[in-house]
């Protein structure tokens, strides 16, 4: 959420921000209706404190003419409560509707985020070559070939947009798992291991909600009355954790990571390019969190790709670093920069992490702060998130680009040992 007094010491900046996620007559409309409930909420405000003074003053004159054994000039102080009631459920109306407005608006991006959709990415980095291979198979036919994964099976027991990893198939799939949560916690991350349900308010407090809610999938309001969901990203569950809390300072930044299923609504398999594990309605995920001061936020993004990048980089895989526009980052996020493996049958890449830097957006929602040694003002944590890294597309490009030959597939030199072999061959 932004802080309501940007919009009214420089409504102008906070609009220029806007236009590069939002059409700009949406921009003014909105900020239009921002204003008017901020008017309306700062005058009720005044005529309740002055409604409140002055039935004060009332009762003080009341009491002192009972005491005098005089008839009081004024009315029973009873006589107000009504119209100072009628006031404050005005208020609690009004606030309700700017709250509303405000948690819509999306968060103002970085000063080098450009406008545009995927069309104006642009790519910063690239590490290695695509590999060479003469006769491109794709990780669907690899993964059969290899039994590794089990598509038919999946579908059998969740639907379209689920699979089975199998055999060595599964036991690639946890190895990798096993050995990103051991790289993370050498990078100085806390594991954290969360419920998979979580309550509607870590949803709002994420910025997913209210605008993507119906992209999760919800329990029925008579099993979960107070609404829960399950996590589409352990993101949602880091930054929930510590809603409501104010932070010690000494302690920031206070770096944290999770493994966790994710359960999206999101349409899977829907285009040639996101067959397989690509995209789906369950996938394993470690996500990497930052709780920071403000200051620290820019240094805290730089370390998260590197470590992000050193991930991919020592699995041995093709990648890229794309700069994402404001249009194609998430709305709560300022700056988002992704990092995509090659996949050689489509001949394009495909996102394994993004590492995003919220700025205070969601501590706000979240109500997380921090408070200076010896201060009595608090103010707004910086957040960031990145995945490290999204196995159910770390496996295809690990299939694609080490596919042999003759049909087998070797494994990444990090992984050999705990794999306990150094190539994936076909089934006999």
């Amino acid at each position: 959420m932004l802080d309501i007094e940007l919009i009214r010491k420089d409504r102008d900046a906070v609009a220029s921000a806007l236009t590069k996620r939002l059409d700009p007559a949406e921009v003014t409309r909105a900020l239009d209706e921002i204003q008017r409930l901020d008017q309306q909420r700062r005058s009720l405000i005044s005529q309740i404190d002055g409604e409140r003074q002055r039935r004060k003053a009332e009762a003080k004159a009341y009491a002192a003419a009972k005491r005098a054994g005089t008839e009081p000039e004024v009315a029973a102080p009873e006589s107000g409560r009504k119209q100072l009631a009628e006031l404050e459920s005005e208020l609690d109306e009004v606030q309700g509707r700017l709250r509303d407005r405000m948690s819509e608006l999306p968060n103002l991006p970085a000063h080098d985020v450009v406008a545009g959709g995927k069309e104006a990415n642009r790519v910063v980095k690239t590490f290695g070559e695509p590999p060479a291979i003469e006769k491109v198979r794709d990780h669907v036919e690899l993964s059969r070939a290899l039994g590794l994964v089990d598509h038919e099976r999946g579908v059998k027991l969740g639907g379209s947009g689920f699979w089975m990893y199998t055999g060595m198939g599964a036991r690639l799939e946890w190895t990798l798992l096993n050995w990103l949560i051991e790289q993370n916690i050498k990078a100085g991350y806390e594991f954290l291991l969360p419920p998979h349900l979580l309550l509607d308010t870590a949803g709002y407090a994420a910025g997913q909600f209210p605008k993507f809610y119906d992209d999760v999938y919800h329990l029925d309001k008579e099993s979960a009355p107070r609404g829960q969901f399950l996590l589409p990203t352990s993101e949602t569950a880091i930054l929930g954790a510590y809603q409501d809390e104010i932070l010690e300072t000494a302690k920031l930044p206070l770096k944290a990571f999770a493994y966790t299923p994710c359960y999206r609504r999101e349409s899977a398999g829907s285009h040639s390019d996101e067959r397989g594990t690509v995209r789906g309605h369950q996938f394993n995920k470690v996500e990497i969190f930052q709780f920071t001061l403000p200051e620290q936020a820019d240094a805290a993004l730089e370390e998260m790709v590197a470590h992000a990048e050193s991930l991919v980089e020592g699995l041995g895989l093709h990648y890229q670093r794309t700069l994402l526009s404001a249009g194609d980052a998430s709305a709560s996020m300022k700056k988002t920069l992704d990092i995509e493996v090659w996949m050689p049958s489509t001949g394009k890449y495909k996102e394994v992490s993004s590492v995003s830097w919220g700025g205070d957006y969601q501590a706000r929602r979240a109500a997380i702060r921090y408070r200076e040694p010896g201060g009595k003002q608090t103010r707004f944590v910086h957040t960031l998130n990145g995945s490290a890294l999204a196995t159910s597309r770390l496996f295809p490009a690990i299939l694609e680009q080490f596919q042999q030959p003759d049909g087998s597939v070797l494994v990444p030199e990090v992984l050999r040992d705990r794999l306990g072999t150094d190539r994936l061959v076909p089934l006999r």
